[in-house]
């Protein structure tokens, strides 16, 4: 497996997020690099048992829903697709230890951390403040800590996941070649809270 090298495809909106950000109200910032390997299988199975032994948790089988594996984390991503995310690195110990799991079984494991970056986005105000431009009902009754679901934010596809926690922390999984543009909007987007806070 390749090493990332080089920026982060936000790096250069660093001090864009940075400064949109306000303290105690809403935090932007992006967390480069995670390990994404995409997983699909048969969820009914033998090697889906196999793959949750060697994850140390079964895979969330429940439409838009996530699970914690150690130090990993699981997304479902559709009725026979997953997505192992994990620090920065990790790829090539997750996809030998789920290629193994396969056994020859059907299937495909695939390292698919170039492909998006991860925007994170925390506060009290994070919900409100994703609901401008996501259609989804953010409040955690609806989409409480754990679930994650694929839609839209700001017209660009993304994988959204809500982290557990007491303060709402969310993370934006978009595609590299939209991440600029999502910065900008979210840039825009937050300038209201500072203005409130300002105004306050």
């Amino acid at each position: 497996m390749a090493e990332i090298r080089g920026e982060s495809p936000l790096a250069p909106r660093a001090k864009l997020l940075a400064e949109a950000s306000v303290p105690d109200v809403l935090e932007l910032g992006e967390i480069p690099f995670l390990t994404q390997v995409a997983l699909r299988l048969d969820p009914e199975g033998a090697e889906a048992a196999r793959v949750g032994a060697a994850l140390g948790a079964p895979l969330p089988l429940a439409p838009g829903t996530s699970v914690v594996a150690g130090d990993l984390l699981v997304l479902w991503m559709g009725p026979d697709e997953w997505l192992v995310m994990g620090e920065q690195g990790r790829a090539p110990e997750v996809v030998s230890a789920l290629t193994r799991s396969l056994e020859g079984e059907h299937g495909a494991v695939v390292d698919v951390s170039g492909q998006r970056t991860t925007l994170e986005v925390a506060g009290p105000r994070a919900e409100e403040f994703l609901n401008k431009g996501c259609p989804l009902d953010l409040h955690p009754f609806s989409f409480g800590p754990g679930r994650c679901a694929q839609t839209l934010l700001a017209r660009t596809e993304v994988a959204l996941l809500r982290r557990h926690g007491t303060t709402p922390v969310f993370w934006v999984l978009v595609r590299s070649s939209f991440a600029r543009h999502l910065a900008g909007w979210a840039a825009d987007a937050a300038a209201e809270y500072g203005a409130r806070d300002t105004l306050a």
